[in-house]
């Protein structure tokens, strides 16, 4: 018996219904697998616990990252508000520095600073060239490097001692080496030519700074080390130069 093309199930087969494999009938990629039915409450409920476990583990993973990243953002920003500050304060002291040059008294760099600029300290090697000011308080220490009391005056006899932050103003003392030269200019214009002698680290309990000296000397004084994640620790890099 000859079996037509509509009695094998073609697409005008008769009007019976015909089981047809949908599986093997969808073009491929887009079948379609049913999910089996629950036999039991007990299976949709773990699976419910499961789900809302899932959600709270998601959430707390969001919830530590968006910290994180807020974290991040605000010591980025306060790292970046401390730079900006010493860059700007740099500016209003030259500019202090200028008038002091012109009318030969302390100038303030702005009408309610409690210090003023006494030398200025140049490293031609190292491209720096900064504003040293009175007191060595850590508020003045924010704005530039500061001039130790009852040391010498920056270029005069004696022992001057300067201090200032490691990641900022005197962070050039890493790059600084033996015979390397630095300049004071003083008040009146005047400028005294140093050469770097020794570098060293200490820790600041021991440091033995002597307070007169044979020749006009500075000694330049920073945290260390230069890289150091937490500020504040015992050890100090020192600088000695002494006047040509």
């Amino acid at each position: 018996m000859r079996i037509s093309a509509a009695d094998r199930g073609g697409s005008f087969g008769r009007n019976e219904q015909v089981a047809r494999n949908w599986m093997r009938a969808s073009a491929p990629g887009i079948a379609f697998r049913c999910r089996a039915a629950e036999s039991s409450p007990i299976g949709s409920e773990a699976r419910a616990r499961r789900d809302r476990a899932t959600r709270s583990g998601r959430t707390r993973w969001l919830a530590l990252m968006v910290l994180l990243g807020g974290a991040g953002l605000a010591c980025l920003g306060g790292g970046l508000y401390i730079y900006a500050k010493a860059g700007l304060a740099q500016v209003l002291l030259h500019s202090a520095w200028v008038r002091s040059q012109e009318t030969g008294a302390a100038a303030k760099p702005w009408p309610w600073a409690d210090m003023h600029p006494v030398a200025r300290l140049i490293a031609p090697a190292q491209d720096t060239d900064v504003l040293v000011l009175s007191g060595a308080s850590g508020r003045t220490l924010a704005f530039g490097p500061g001039h130790m009391s009852g040391s010498a005056n920056p270029g005069d006899p004696g022992n001057s001692v300067i201090t200032a932050h490691r990641d900022t103003h005197f962070r050039f003392l890493q790059r600084l080496a033996n015979g390397d030269t630095l300049i004071v200019e003083g008040r009146n214009g005047s400028r005294r030519h140093f050469h770097v002698r020794r570098t060293y680290v200490a820790d600041f309990r021991a440091l033995n700074i002597p307070r007169d000296t044979l020749q006009p000397t500075l000694t330049l004084v920073t945290c260390f080390p230069f890289d150091a994640i937490n500020p504040g620790g015992p050890l100090r890099y020192v600088v000695v130069a002494e006047a040509v």
